[in-house]
This record gives C-alpha cells, structure tokens and sequence, in this order.
C-alpha cells in the first residue's frame, strides 16, 4: 500500500474515540470478546478500564 501525505495526515487526525466503536465490531465478526481487546489495547498503549471509559 502506498501511503500519500493525505492519508498520513487523515490517520494522524483520528482520536482513539472514533477508531474503538470499529475495533469492537471487528473483533465480534471475527469471533472475540470486547475484554479481549482491551488486553491488547492496553498491552500496546497502557490504557486501562478507566480510560476506555473517559475516551
């Protein structure tokens, strides 16, 4: 995949509020629990429930 500077710009816009709602229901198609993704969400990033919460 080529990236252009408009992509880059359009990613680096997205808040984490707007991407959550679309992991859940990628998650769910794919057979996995909403708790399943917040360990990984907070593996990579060190959210916790809390800031699911506030996000």
């Amino acid at each position: 995949m080529n990236t252009t500077p408009l992509h880059n710009e359009r990613m680096a816009k997205m808040t984490f509020a707007s991407v959550y709602p679309l992991y859940i229901i990628k998650i769910e198609k794919k057979g996995r629990t909403k708790e399943e993704l917040h360990q990984v969400i907070t593996w990579l990033t060190g959210f916790n429930d809390e800031k699911f919460k506030n996000s």
